[in-house]
């Protein structure tokens, strides 16, 4: 149980400052780019999807971690592949909630954690785009 504690705190950290970064480089690049106002803010947005979509990544691949060491559960399918590790990572971490594939032993403990983080990385996003639509929607 101690070793998925640690890794839910390593994960809270490397999420974050991936989303920190990619936060800070939209901004500072973005208005550098020649590109029209809206298009801007697509731009914005797909740099978003990319760092989601790495942060669903981390944690998909630490849920094949966890499955592989004994004793720290799996994904109630007998075998966790990293397609079925993904697919319930993206779930989680969008707060869809359980769906076919479920978390059984302290792995339980890292979806709980994943989905609030994913909650609190998807409202920054959103705030993020918010602010830059209102500096950039209006020609």
């Amino acid at each position: 149980m101690i070793a998925v504690v640690l890794l839910c705190l390593m994960l809270l950290a490397a999420t974050s400052l991936i989303h920190y970064e990619m936060l800070t480089l939209l901004s500072r690049r973005l208005p550098t780019l020649h590109l029209p106002r809206r298009a801007l803010v697509l731009a914005g947005l797909l740099g978003l999807f990319v760092a989601h979509a790495l942060e669903i990544t981390l944690y998909g691949l630490s849920y094949v971690l966890l499955a592989s060491w004994a004793g720290h559960g799996g994904l109630g399918l007998g075998t966790t592949g990293i397609d079925t590790a993904l697919y319930f990572s993206a779930e989680t971490y969008t707060s869809l909630g359980l769906g076919d594939v479920a978390p059984v032993g302290p792995m339980r403990l890292l979806a709980g954690v994943e989905a609030l983080n994913g909650l609190l990385l998807i409202a920054w996003s959103a705030s993020f785009l918010y602010l830059e639509m209102e500096r950039h929607w209006r020609e």
